[in-house]
């Protein structure tokens, strides 16, 4: 059986690299407003038309971090500003996490590429975790994250360009790896953000806003929770707002990085205390929901993967890089990536994790709301698009 015939008898579905996806957004924003041609990689003008994204003057490009597709939908009543500017759902690529979303929204290329590939990621340099959102452990970002960004490009073509955020992104590695060029603005509550995306929009050119209460709720208190509603609800109040402040002539686009699902602690391992899983295994890396697992030398891997898709059973499909390569799991791969990429991969299904407690902390053992897997909760996210008239 194939990998993608395994994952499909699990649930899970792999990201729609170079269809509807959220490498396009950003490509097709650019086409939309023009300058398809600083696009390089991709077809920005056939990204605008899959996408639908309407001709403007100033796009306006929103990250809701943790919106996914069928958790909106499962809550519509307390979104209807949101609901009623829906265009479908598009795929985040793989692993569904923040650090390799941005990454593939900033360049339009998959984790295969940037290197961005999960919450954590063996350093090559040290044979340690870098922790690839505070940047802890990584190297220089420009190093790790070669691939060219979308806004520097656009930027450097002469377009007004601008990102929003909490003042502490300025400059972090995750910024420099995703975002890097034109203009960071901090503004820390989201009216604040909304506010400034309104000015920026009066003039010709691309913005990018980011969000992030609404994966807070759900890592902490789970997507089914009125933490998590409260954040939506704040979330669709706020944009509504934007929305009708946009000068003529200006559109906005809405997606997010990936959705969630809520653990249960009941199809939990950890690592540290089973010897099934400890065997062979030098590092693991990634995340819960989507592990990087490194094996000591002169180690089996397909030994390894085979050991631990007998022993997870339908909790997961397990890979060797080779096979996770050949199905395209992380889109087209750079070898200069492949020593942060496990010399086997594990997809975690349902809403089962696999955990470290030697090198997780209790808290993040504790989160309710977990993703970077491929169920349709995780991978699918709203596409969002408002003009105005």
């Amino acid at each position: 059986m194939t990998f993608a015939a395994k994952c499909q008898s699990r649930g899970l579905t792999l990201p729609d690299y170079g269809g509807r996806e959220l490498g396009a957004v950003v490509p097709g924003a650019l086409a939309a407003l023009g300058r398809g041609d600083v696009v390089t990689g991709r077809d920005a003008a056939a990204d605008a038309a899959r996408l639908g994204i309407p001709q403007a003057r100033h796009i306006v490009v929103v990250l809701l971090d943790g919106l996914g597709h069928h958790l909106l939908d499962a809550r519509r009543g307390h979104a209807p500003f949101l609901r009623s500017i829906e265009q479908g759902f598009i795929s985040t690529g793989y692993p569904s996490t923040t650090a390799s979303a941005l990454a593939l929204l900033g360049t339009g290329q998959p984790s295969g590429k940037t290197g961005m590939t999960g919450y954590t990621a063996r350093n090559p340099r040290t044979g340690k975790l870098a922790n690839l959102v505070s940047w802890e452990g990584a190297y220089d970002p420009a190093e790790w994250q070669r691939e060219p960004g979308l806004l520097h490009q656009a930027a450097d073509a002469g377009m007004t360009v601008t990102s929003l955020g909490k003042r502490r992104f300025a400059g972090s590695g995750l910024t420099q790896a995703a975002f890097n060029g034109g203009t960071f603005i901090g503004a820390e509550t989201l009216p604040e953000r909304i506010s400034v995306a309104a000015q920026v929009a009066r003039e010709p050119g691309l913005s990018y806003c980011y969000w992030g209460e609404i994966d807070a709720a759900g890592h902490k208190h789970g997507w089914n929770s009125d933490a998590w509603v409260a954040a939506l609800e704040d979330a669709d109040r706020e944009l509504r707002v934007l929305a009708r402040s946009l000068p003529r002539g200006a559109a906005m686009v809405v997606t997010a990085d990936h959705g969630m699902v809520d653990a249960s602690f009941a199809d939990r391992w950890d690592v540290a205390s089973d010897p099934v899983l400890r065997e062979d295994v030098d590092l693991v890396a990634g995340e819960p929901r989507a592990l990087h697992l490194h094996v000591r030398e002169g180690a089996s891997a397909a030994a390894v993967a085979n050991r631990w898709q007998e022993h997870l059973g339908s909790h997961a499909v397990v890979a060797t890089q080779e096979e996770a390569a050949q199905a395209r799991l992380f889109g087209d791969m750079a070898e200069s990536v492949r020593d942060r990429i496990g010399d086997v991969v594990v997809v975690m299904a349902g809403e089962s994790t696999v955990v470290d407690s030697r090198t997780q902390s209790d808290q993040s053992m504790r989160l309710v709301g977990v993703h970077g897997s491929l169920t349709p909760l995780e991978r699918d996210v709203p596409l969002l698009i408002a003009s105005a008239d």
